[in-house]
């Protein structure tokens, strides 16, 4: 693969540290939810900035997608993304769960379900996930 765009961040002190991406275009205070066992305090957390970055980037893929169709989707065009924590059934460690849930107003649900699909295939966040976690796409 040639890597057109690589991120750069770095973190200390881990759920409950810091995070600066290396533009310092982002700054990040974090902390550990109150489910997880932490404080709950007012920072974020890895969940958290993953459901903003794969919804992001479904999106993205979606809008890609469409103008390959010609296809118009409306600038309302919204996904909610959440992504879940707990303990793996083998007692091993953790594991994540992510969930889609898509709407694009005016666009008939069968077209949207076709685009939502494809734009699966192309996204690199559900290309890195497949089979690894538990994802569900919905379309509202």
């Amino acid at each position: 693969m040639k890597v057109l765009y690589t991120a750069k961040a770095t973190t200390t002190g881990g759920r409950t540290g810091h995070s600066k991406s290396e533009d310092g275009r982002l700054e990040v205070d974090l902390s550990t939810p109150k489910e997880l066992g932490g404080d709950g305090g007012k920072g974020t957390n890895p969940e958290q900035l993953f459901a903003i970055g794969y919804s992001a980037c479904f999106l993205g893929a979606l809008k890609f997608v469409a103008a390959k169709e010609k296809v118009a989707i409306a600038a309302e065009t919204s996904i909610v993304g959440e992504v879940g924590i707990g303990a793996r059934d083998d007692g091993t460690g953790f594991g994540i769960t992510a969930k889609l849930t898509i709407t694009i107003p005016g666009l008939d649900k069968a077209k949207a379900e076709d685009l939502v699909k494809k734009a699966d295939v192309v996204c690199p966040y559900s290309h890195a996930t497949r089979g690894n976690i538990e994802v569900t796409l919905v379309v509202a």
